[in-house]
């Protein structure tokens, strides 16, 4: 029998509205066979997260009414929390750190705000009051922009610009930080066509004007400019989906490869992650679209050591592996592991983090 690893590099969130028990580990041996682990039962509703390789830790959401943000350190033996704290805001879905890993900013999708959690610099734990920004408007779809629905968060690469998508409102918003580190008030850093809902953002990892910006209902990547202001600019607008599909379908997760070469976004509904190549420029044209094999593909995970994508289908509750090839192509590899309300899947820290 081959042999397991010690220490699973991948862990599975998932959402007890799902039948979720807590984060599992998935653990693969030598011939690529996968199985499920016990659930770690302190970080429920685990439908995104952070690392800061700075303080060894992981800073995972509780996407609950009441949201909170769990403070998990790993190490060989298991899983240990060691603080949990309000967010000031439900339904936190994503959260990201500062360059310097001194703050922890959270988007909150009920209500659509944001905090800023500020961490001790010897310990990483949270320090000090929470800050939080509510977001105002609505857009034209009523049933899912009846408000305010923040549901992604970044720091510019300088650390100077926080910046938040809102589903609710069509916009980006950008916060500057005083010395003291207190959010100013936000500008509008972009206005995305109405009814689209902007998900998530990534930025380029080598061309510093760069980013990228899907929008959920509109199913579509907008290739962004960034302006020392803080604002963006949109040069580009490509669709995630066949041009002859007409089904339902919205859009999920974004991530670019290392190299700045290749950008993978996931439909839901058509199945499938879209696979873009980059120029020189970061200009972006479709190459193809390959099926996850499974149900709604919520989350991916690019693992690019190990020439892996793992991909998390909320509606089929599988996670599923596809392969990477030498030119960023993807392809099924046929794994297909039950999980029950699995949402999201993190890569644990090596070496006991």
């Amino acid at each position: 029998m081959a042999k397991l690893d010690p220490t699973p590099p991948i862990a599975a969130g998932t959402y007890r509205g799902g039948g979720g028990r807590g984060l599992h580990p998935l653990w693969s041996d030598e011939a690529a066979t996968w199985r499920v682990g016990d659930a770690y039962a302190a970080a429920p509703n685990a439908s995104f997260s952070v690392y800061s390789a700075r303080h060894g830790l992981h800073y995972i959401v509780d996407e609950d009414a009441v949201g909170r943000v769990g403070v998990h350190r790993h190490r060989a033996g298991g899983w240990e929390m060691l603080a949990s704290v309000e967010t000031g805001g439900g339904a936190p879905c994503h959260v990201a750190l500062n360059p310097a890993e001194t703050l922890l900013a959270v988007a909150n999708y009920a209500g659509g705000s944001v905090s800023v959690i500020r961490l001790d610099t010897g310990t990483g734990l949270p320090d000090g009051a929470v800050q939080t920004h509510a977001n105002r408007g609505s857009g034209p779809n009523a049933e899912r922009q009846e408000g305010p629905h923040a549901h992604w968060v970044g720091f510019s690469p300088d650390g100077r610009w926080l910046y938040q998508t809102d589903l609710g409102t069509d916009e980006v918003l950008a916060f500057a930080f005083d010395a003291a580190g207190k959010l100013a008030p936000p500008v509008v850093a972009y206005t995305a066509p109405p009814g689209s809902g902007p998900r998530h953002l990534v930025l380029h990892p080598h061309l510093a004007k760069r980013a990228y910006l899907v929008s959920e209902m509109a199913c579509t990547l907008t290739m962004l400019d960034r302006v020392r202001d803080g604002t963006f600019t949109e040069p580009v607008i490509r669709s995630t989906l066949p041009d002859a599909w007409r089904g339902h379908s919205i859009v999920a997760h974004v991530a670019i490869n290392a190299a700045g070469t290749r950008l993978y976004v996931s439909n839901r509904g058509h199945d499938s992650i879209a696979v873009f190549a980059l120029d020189a420029e970061g200009v972006p044209t479709l190459l193809e679209h390959v099926v996850t094999g499974g149900e709604y593909p919520r989350f991916f995970l690019l693992l690019e050591d190990r020439r892996l994508i793992v991909v998390a289908h909320e509606k089929s509750q599988t996670v599923t592996t596809l392969a990477i090839d030498a030119e960023g192509g993807l392809a099924p590899t046929g794994v297909s592991l039950g999980v029950p309300g699995v949402g999201y899947v993190l890569e644990v820290a090596p070496g006991g983090g």
